[in-house]
């Protein structure tokens, strides 16, 4: 089949209506279709059209609760906490980010944590909304073990992105850092084993800890590799301290995939921190317009988020090229 092209409303509303079709509720539906719509409108397909049919199967099979509300307590001034009840990870952080941003306003700073959740896709997404209400924040996720220590061969942690995203002053982001604790996303290498493509060298390992360019050797059995050796290891074990010990969520090497239908809810956490600039500095936003200028003055160089920031213009205007045959398949599932 060829490619045809798709608005984002028209991509938003078929993702809710695939979703409800699964049997999401409203809320989740709608949480989920403007997150499909959010990564394809930043260029980010292995976050977009291509995870509908996996939520919409895992909704089907129980791996998530379609229509879980999530719990939201505050047992400090500074410190939140929201229980997913296995649900979609978008609406507890939906539920919890209104109480976090009061909350580090009037405390300097805040702790969101999440437990019993589900993959919340682009973290970068959620960073930046806070940065978008005059805050520094900073973004944690853990994910199904996929990542063994530096000189072993067993998983122990996931990918666990960490985000970054800091204000401008202006009711934007100055930046957006989202990186995971492997050279690239699974879901880069998922979509490279769907299409039958190899992988780049370095992407990830086999079962006896060697360098693969086989898709399927990494996903079945083997390791990603983490980005800078031993260092990415680390930062990967910083984000599953925060966001699945400090949460109370499980931990990756016990939580079950986030694809196929095997092994029931993952319950893995997120965990964010707010911080309110002028709670400790009056010249933050002087020193960052400082750090980006010193940054974007040196030929060849960009922000962290600023290739997301163009495609969200030209996709704005031109609109999302899809595969057609992706496209029917989710048509089909809206009924």
């Amino acid at each position: 089949m060829a490619d045809v092209t798709l608005n984002l409303d028209d991509i938003e509303a078929m993702a809710q209506a695939a979703l409800l079709a699964a049997g999401a509720g409203p809320v989740q539906a709608k949480a989920m279709a403007a997150a499909v719509r959010g990564a394809e409108a930043d260029g980010i397909r292995s976050h977009g059209l291509p995870y509908v049919p996996i939520y919409a199967e895992h909704v089907q099979c129980g791996k998530v609760d379609g229509t879980a509300v999530p719990t939201l307590s505050h047992p400090r001034p500074g410190a939140l906490l929201v229980d997913a009840k296995t649900g979609f990870a978008h609406p507890a952080i939906d539920a919890g980010f209104p109480a976090l941003i009061e909350a580090a306003r009037a405390n300097g700073v805040a702790v969101l944590t999440i437990r019993n959740s589900y993959n919340c896709g682009v973290l970068g997404h959620h960073v930046e909304r806070l940065a978008t209400s005059g805050l520094l924040a900073i973004g944690n996720t853990n994910a199904p073990a996929s990542i063994a220590p530096f000189g072993g061969i067993r998983p122990v942690i996931g990918t666990n992105p960490m985000a970054m995203a800091a204000p401008d002053g202006s009711g934007g982001a100055a930046f957006v850092i989202d990186q995971s604790a492997s050279v690239v996303a699974k879901s880069e290498v998922m979509g490279h084993a769907r299409a039958g493509k190899p992988i780049p060298e370095g992407w990830a390992l086999d079962a006896e800890g060697n360098p693969t360019t086989d898709p399927k050797a990494a996903l079945e059995g083997g390791t990603m590799a983490p980005a800078g050796g031993y260092k990415g290891f680390g930062m990967g074990l910083m984000v599953e301290t925060l966001a699945a010990a400090l949460a109370g969520a499980t931990l990756g090497k016990d939580a079950s995939p986030f694809s196929g239908t095997q092994g029931g809810p993952p319950m893995t956490g997120q965990a964010f921190i707010a911080i309110d600039p002028g709670a400790y500095s009056e010249v933050f936003g002087d020193r960052i317009k400082d750090l980006t200028e010193a940054i974007l003055a040196q030929p060849g160089t960009r922000l962290p988020g600023a290739r997301r920031a163009a495609n969200r213009e030209r996709i704005a205007r031109d609109g999302v090229v899809a595969d057609e045959a992706l496209v029917e398949k989710i048509r089909a599932l809206a009924g």
